[in-house]
């Protein structure tokens, strides 16, 4: 998932391994004292994927800010990210798969001290024969990148870049894009890496939302259409591209208006919706949701009551 989940909870920095990683916009956060509870302010991807797949696990996620255990698909993911992007670093003469498959170790025990909870991923491996595989297929993703793109030929112009933009309605769009390219003509292409495998062509329109996400905060920031999006598939060896138009972002700028007001309406009255699906299997809150026999905890924002005729909770249409 390779599905939104991955993005989720690979929520870093552009140090990220170097630092404990920020949480995304309505992450989980790590174990420690209980934050103040206000309701969410802005959106990112991955929150919008959130709502959009079951309004319930958005509120565990961002209201009640459920832990979640690591899990070992997310936190390869994660690795894979910052050995691509520490690559980047070097002259481009020495951005080579040998080279980059010799950084995942390392990577690896900076992101094991930055994020001790992932200590417990491989609890169970006393002989580290599981970790050993583990690592082995993170090298594996790696190396097949460079049958994907060159990075002898790549000098990226953003890496793992913050990107935060006001709507003219007030609403706040987050999130992290793995790469920005800039042309010496000026156009700008969006580069986002992916550790699981392409998607069937019926189910590709949940990857290109983000992207499309990201290029409409970059023409709310820049006032540029970005020429390209990108999604790179490091389990299949698959590259997909895209290449927006206006029409695209405004379509997507008003489909995150009718989605962030949904999720305002159920933040007031609490509202939240399970929406049973084949990823509830996976889900870390199955005793607290009530498709499982769970309760959710006590609601800890003010409610009011719910408007009569109010829409299906997270079902926005195509864009």
């Amino acid at each position: 998932m390779e599905t939104s989940t991955e993005d989720a909870s690979r929520a870093h920095t552009g140090d990220t391994a170097a630092a404990a990683p920020a949480p995304e916009p309505g992450a989980a956060p790590a174990a420690g004292p209980p934050l103040a509870v206000v309701p969410p302010d802005s959106l990112s991807p991955s929150r919008a994927g959130d709502f959009m797949q079951c309004p319930l696990l958005y509120r565990f996620r961002v209201i009640d800010r459920l832990p979640e255990k690591p899990s070992e698909a997310a936190t390869r993911g994660t690795l894979v990210h910052a050995v691509l992007e520490r690559l980047f670093d070097m002259p481009a003469g020495e951005r080579t798969a040998p080279r980059a498959r010799s950084l995942v170790p390392a990577q690896w025990d900076r992101l094991r001290a930055s994020r001790p909870e992932l200590a417990e991923l491989f609890a169970d491996d006393p002989d580290g024969e599981r970790l050993a595989r583990w690592l082995a297929e993170a090298e594996r993703l790696v190396e097949r990148w460079f049958t994907l793109e060159d990075p002898t030929r790549l000098e990226p112009a953003e890496r793992e870049l913050f990107v935060e933009a006001e709507l003219d309605s007030g609403l706040k769009l987050r999130g992290i894009i793995d790469r920005v390219d800039v042309a010496p003509t000026g156009e700008v292409r969006i580069v986002d890496y992916k550790t699981g495998k392409a998607p069937r062509p019926e189910y590709a329109e949940g990857a290109l939302f983000q992207m499309k996400f990201y290029a409409l905060v970059v023409w709310r920031l820049k006032g540029v259409v970005p020429r390209r999006l990108q999604l790179v598939y490091l389990g299949s060896g698959d590259v997909v591209t895209y290449d927006p138009v206006l029409a695209d972002l405004e379509r997507v700028e008003r489909k995150l208006h009718a989605l962030w007001e949904a999720i305002r309406r159920a933040t007031e009255t609490g509202d939240w919706r399970p929406r049973p699906t084949k990823l509830c299997n996976w889900c870390d809150h199955q005793a607290h949701c009530p498709e499982f026999g769970g309760t959710p905890p006590p609601y800890p924002l003010p409610l009011r009551a719910a408007p009569t005729g109010a829409g299906a909770q997270g079902r926005m249409g195509p864009d």
